[in-house]
């Protein structure tokens, strides 16, 4: 019986595993990173200046929203594509997004930008 039980959790797993289950653990080839940055800005400190602003998991309206940013929460800039920056929160944001995320917002809803 516990013989049974277990090759049925392994046929079960396998399945899964070959269904493409367990591909949406994979990050998608989509997903975009500092690396499609087509210019660098070295860790300046940056203020948000709008409320609900979407921060993206790439530089463009068509990327998901990662979370909502609102004004004065703070943001370290890396780097930039067109008019987007990389970006990564340097304290908690006032929507809850953990210090440390990292995401795009659009350069115009940024209060300052110093470094």
């Amino acid at each position: 019986m516990r013989k049974s039980l277990h090759r049925a959790s392994t046929v079960a797993l396998s399945l899964a595993l070959v269904s493409g289950t367990a591909a949406a653990l994979a990050p998608t080839a989509s997903a975009a990173t500092s690396s499609t940055c087509t210019y660098n800005i070295t860790d300046y400190g940056a203020t948000v200046d709008g409320n609900g602003v979407n921060y993206r998991n790439g530089p463009g309206t068509t990327y998901y929203s990662k979370g909502l940013l609102y004004t004065g929460d703070r943001l370290k800039v890396i780097c930039g594509k067109g008019n987007w920056y990389y970006s990564q929160l340097t304290r908690r944001s006032k929507s809850h997004l953990a210090s440390g995320t990292h995401g795009w917002i659009r350069k115009d809803m940024l209060a300052t930008l110093a470094g």
